[in-house]
């Protein structure tokens, strides 16, 4: 039914729960665990469904999160979040772009799960400290201490410049022209002093497995590793709500985001894992 609060308010419960897991496939799961729970209430005994189905949706986000936090452990080389295609409008709400960019949810990923819970409805979803509360099984005074600690974790960790979407896209532009051409000095010129570069493969795809920090070696990296394909197909993308790309090398896709301050390029995020990339050719839908 069209009509029914959870088919119209599905984009918001799997932003929230995206936003909670970093990974698309489990968000999915869990909203649709959501709807195994909801369908049979009685809904006039909801007083407030969109509030109901947040709590609802936050609760299975956390009983996942605990499981996944273990499994990362195991990972192979860096973890980084599933990448998503979305679509431009997504950045004219710059809250909601910074909040599911890859930059932020790296930095969410060094969260504990109930920290993030509450970072995500209080900060990114304005959710009042009781419902929160309720979600997350702890009084509202403990949720508000939790929310100013999460608050000053990420506020020492996200980038601490609000940048314009249109200087962003310019550095992407420049970025994605000489990565193309292996320009290297292009490349120095657009990548700050202490850039950072960081590469997901899962042990899959071929990948750096621990952070590569410094222009002259990222740029180095980067010229070297793509000089040496047959093919190198580069084709710009919103990716998480901002500019990015889709990059195949001799046929094996990668998604690149980074994050940019004072015109530069701080940190590069490159996903080539093919279990992370099989929802690039469909839009997501992203809501608050």
């Amino acid at each position: 039914m069209t009509d029914d609060p959870f088919v119209t308010h599905r984009s918001l419960l799997f932003t929230v729960a995206y936003e909670m897991l970093g990974s698309a496939a489990d968000a999915e799961d869990v909203v649709q665990e959501t709807w195994l729970r909801w369908a049979p209430i009685d809904r006039d005994q909801v007083r407030d469904p969109r509030a109901y189905l947040v709590r609802a949706v936050t609760r299975q986000a956390l009983n996942r999160l605990r499981s996944l936090s273990r499994r990362r452990e195991d990972y192979v080389g860096e973890w980084l979040p599933e990448p998503l295609l979305t679509a431009p409008d997504v950045a004219d709400d710059v809250e909601l772009a910074e909040s599911v960019s890859i930059a932020m949810l790296t930095v969410l990923e060094t969260l504990g799960p109930a920290e993030r819970a509450v970072f995500v409805l209080r900060e990114v979803f304005e959710t009042p400290y009781d419902e929160i509360a309720e979600a997350v099984g702890k009084s509202p005074a403990a949720v508000r201490q939790i929310a100013r600690r999460a608050r000053e974790h990420v506020a020492a960790r996200r980038p601490r410049t609000r940048v314009d979407r249109a200087e962003q896209r310019a550095v992407v532009e420049k970025f994605l022209a000489a990565v193309s051409d292996g320009d290297l000095r292009s490349l120095l010129d657009v990548l700050a002093p202490d850039v950072v570069l960081v590469a997901d493969g899962g042990g899959v795809a071929a990948a750096i497995r621990r952070p590569v920090t410094g222009a002259a070696t990222v740029s180095t990296l980067l010229t070297r590793g793509l000089g040496h394909a047959t093919e190198v197909r580069v084709v710009a993308a919103w990716l998480n709500g901002m500019p990015g790309a889709r990059v195949d090398v001799d046929g094996a896709p990668a998604a690149v985001s980074v994050a940019v301050q004072n015109g530069r390029i701080t940190h590069i995020y490159a996903v080539s894992n093919p279990r992370k990339l099989e929802r690039l050719d469909r839009v997501a839908e992203l809501r608050r």
